[in-house]
């Protein structure tokens, strides 16, 4: 008697999200320099400032108010994709600030090379 190989739908979903990768020889979809929030951000209008290998920042805005996030640089692998943090995120990976210069302060601190 044979026996079959069963392969549970989750497993066979992860290899096609490996293979794809793989097809895409690594490469990462970056984040958008501008677009709208959706879910728990619906109606917020997101703008990127600043980039680096390490770091972003994000001025966010909702009408008239306006702040500015701060985040460390995360790939997810599992998608290919470069981040954005959730609500979790913050105070762990992400940070926000009422002011410009109070991000670029921590946006350059997220910069210094760990020696």
């Amino acid at each position: 008697m044979s026996q079959t190989k069963r392969i549970d739908v989750g497993q066979h979903t992860e290899l096609s999200k490996k293979r794809a990768l793989a097809n895409n020889q690594g490469a990462i979809k970056e984040l958008k320099k501008e677009f709208l929030g959706i879910g728990e951000v619906r109606g917020y209008k997101f703008s990127q400032i600043s980039q680096t290998s390490r770091a972003f920042i994000y001025e966010v805005s909702y009408g008239e108010c306006k702040h500015f996030e701060v985040f460390k640089k995360r790939i997810n692998s599992r998608f290919g994709c470069v981040s954005y943090p959730s609500s979790r995120g913050f105070g762990i990976w992400a940070w926000t600030y009422s002011t410009l210069n109070k991000a670029i302060e921590k946006f350059n601190q997220l910069n210094i090379l760990e020696l």
